[in-house]
């Protein structure tokens, strides 16, 4: 009965977003949260039909899935997956066979994207060490393909046109710079982020990182 009240209050947070005036929602499925916690094999040690077996762990983030899709409509909803990290204690013995499971139901139900973490991002630390983690599941994934791993203004024009994914995501330069993608068109200088400030309550950190025009105007 837990189980069934989780996935039916994805569904519900995913309706009331969509009420809100959101055009869509993305489902956190990765970095170690509660999806990600039945998903990987080292912290699911259930025997019931939510684990053991690849199928039985993925089944949670498919019910997931479902309700919201249900909810909203496919083209609507996103999911967000980390096969690598490690991020909260979450790992899995066999990444690409768990996750290119996953992938491969998902196709079902016509999301949006799929938004995925590469190797080279642990938590918060960058680890280059396998720019090509994600090539097999972009290859089985029948829809727009979001990778996330550290990028900045180059490699992320690279990974897109090399045919690597379709969209690169941005996280903490974004946090650090709200006109990030003026800058980039501009290949203007970025504001260095403080990872002090990421999980505080308050403006600091939050809405005090000036835009470009804004920091132009102060060093005139």
């Amino acid at each position: 009965a837990g189980i069934k009240a989780k996935v039916q209050a994805y569904r519900t947070a995913a309706r009331n977003a969509l009420d809100a005036g959101f055009d869509g929602v993305e489902i956190h499925g990765a970095n170690g949260y509660l999806i990600d916690q039945f998903t990987k094999s080292n912290c699911n040690t259930r025997s019931d039909q939510y684990g053991g077996s690849i199928e039985n762990r993925c089944r949670f983030a498919l019910e997931v899935v479902a309700a919201v899709v249900e909810e909203v409509g496919g083209d609507r909803v996103g999911i967000r997956l980390s096969p690598f990290t490690d991020f909260l204690g979450a790992v899995d013995a066999t990444p690409y066979a768990t996750f290119t499971y996953l992938v491969e139901q998902l196709n079902k139900f016509g999301l949006a994207y799929l938004h995925m973490v590469e190797s080279r991002i642990n938590g918060n630390t960058e680890l280059e060490n396998n720019p090509n983690s994600l090539t097999p599941f972009r290859l089985v994934f029948k829809g727009p393909f979001i990778a996330a791993g550290g990028y900045k203004r180059e490699s992320g024009i690279k990974a897109v046109s090399s045919g690597h994914s379709d969209l690169v995501a941005f996280g903490r330069i974004w946090i650090a710079n709200p006109d990030l993608p003026t800058r980039f068109l501009l290949n203007a200088p970025l504001n260095r982020y403080n990872r002090d400030t990421f999980y505080t309550p308050g403006m600091e950190g939050y809405t005090d990182y000036p835009t470009l025009e804004q920091a132009q105007a102060t060093a005139a």
